[in-house]
């Protein structure tokens, strides 16, 4: 009987530490990425204040808005999904209790059992008679080892319930905590809903203000298409420049660390750093649209925009050797740099810290990124697969 109480108790407390285990790392990674979102915020926030101008107008400004509201979103979804969480928590911490009280009632009837039945046997001749009385010697023996044993019944009862005891205590100081958390979890979550609120009432502000700007808006754009591919036209015959040189290289050392480099930057797709430290991407690869004019269609992009802090640093994604440093109106200071059969190109910069020829590590910087009279600093980054043109976002860390 012990031994099948013992093995209850453990069974039961081993499930429930699983359940709560992998409870405890789900709420984890929904704190992590709560962490990431807010961050992200802060930073959108920052960039905004930059903005000399406070063009709610600006292009920019407006991605960087719809993108704090996106990520507003998607904060408060997580804080739901944690809530959520908790309560389940909670639910299963009280079932929990429940049947610990249960189970330390069980053990409190029995051990006063045990109690009265060695009271009751204290009398040596009581039980000596006892022992007599048994109809056969199995039994006596039966009855000799339970008089032998009712002393360590006691004391391992008696450990059960203190132990018991001691497990109730903890739940239900685990369960105040998970109580006040998910109390504070909610008043967080009604303060977030507040500021999106508020976000979203400004922004359909300016845009009703842009609405009205149409016109103006669609002549811009066409200019500016035109000269995204002029720009387009010249990243490609400097890509094609490099991709040809290499292919006329013969050095067998040179074309070994090249398959192995190729290999490598291969390897690390979705795993790349990002060319900035801290930095949201306001424009993605490829055809868009407006913000507001959904029929509009953006200037196609041949990598991604990533809005930063001013004066921040590029930084190179990975391993390799600077080939080619120009400058592109409209892009300023542009930087490519050979990863194998793979190129990184870094533009918009203000000034440059490294020179053609030169070999850079993953993390090392490129230079400083140029910041716009309006405040907006923007890195333009695009990634190529010899003249095949990537998604960053595909090979950069999420």
């Amino acid at each position: 009987m012990k031994n099948v109480t013992f093995k209850y108790i453990t069974v039961f407390l081993l499930s429930l530490c699983c359940t709560l285990s992998a409870s405890a790392q789900d709420i984890s990674t929904y704190s992590e990425m709560k962490d990431t979102l807010e961050r992200e915020i802060e930073l959108i926030n920052r960039q905004l204040s930059n903005n000399k101008t406070q063009q709610k107008n600006d292009l920019n400004s407006l991605a960087l808005t719809q993108k704090k509201i996106k990520n507003r979103k998607l904060l408060i979804s997580k804080m739901d999904a944690r809530i959520s969480l908790l309560k389940e928590n909670i639910t299963a911490k009280t079932v929990q209790i429940q049947k610990l009280d249960k189970r330390l009632d069980t053990l409190t009837r029995h051990y006063e059992n045990l109690v009265y039945n060695a009271y009751k046997n204290r009398d040596t001749k009581i039980w000596f008679m006892y022992l007599l009385a048994s109809e056969n010697i199995p039994q006596a023996v039966r009855r000799w080892q339970y008089f032998k044993n009712i002393s360590s019944a006691l004391k391992v009862q008696a450990e059960e319930i203190t132990s018991t005891r001691t497990s109730l205590d903890k739940e239900r100081k685990m369960f105040d905590e998970m109580a006040r958390t998910a109390d504070a979890e909610q008043k967080l979550r009604q303060e977030e809903f507040d500021r999106l609120s508020s976000e979203e009432t400004a922004l359909t502000k300016s845009l009703q203000k842009l609405s009205s700007q149409e016109t103006k808006i669609k002549k811009q754009l066409s200019a500016k298409r035109k000269e995204m591919e002029r720009i387009n036209r010249e990243i490609e015959a400097l890509i094609a420049k490099a991709v040809k040189a290499q292919q006329q290289a013969t050095d067998e050392t040179s074309s070994e660390d090249f398959t192995n480099l190729t290999e490598k930057f291969a390897s690390r797709k979705g795993l790349l750093p990002h060319p900035v430290i801290n930095g949201v991407i306001v424009e993605p690869y490829g055809q868009s649209n407006h913000p507001v004019f959904k029929n509009v269609k953006l200037p196609f992009n041949n990598g991604i925009n990533i809005s930063t802090d001013n004066g921040a640093a590029a930084v190179s994604v990975f391993s390799g050797i600077v080939k080619h440093i120009t400058v592109i109106p409209g892009y300023n200071q542009c930087v490519l740099v050979q990863h194998g059969q793979y190129y990184t190109f870094y533009c918009k910069l203000k000034k440059t810290s490294v020179k053609a020829g030169q070999k850079v590590s993953q993390g090392q910087e490129i230079g400083i990124i140029e910041t716009t009279p309006e405040g907006n600093t923007i890195l333009h980054f695009e990634l190529w697969n010899g003249m095949t043109k990537q998604n960053p976002e595909l090979w950069l860390k999420k």
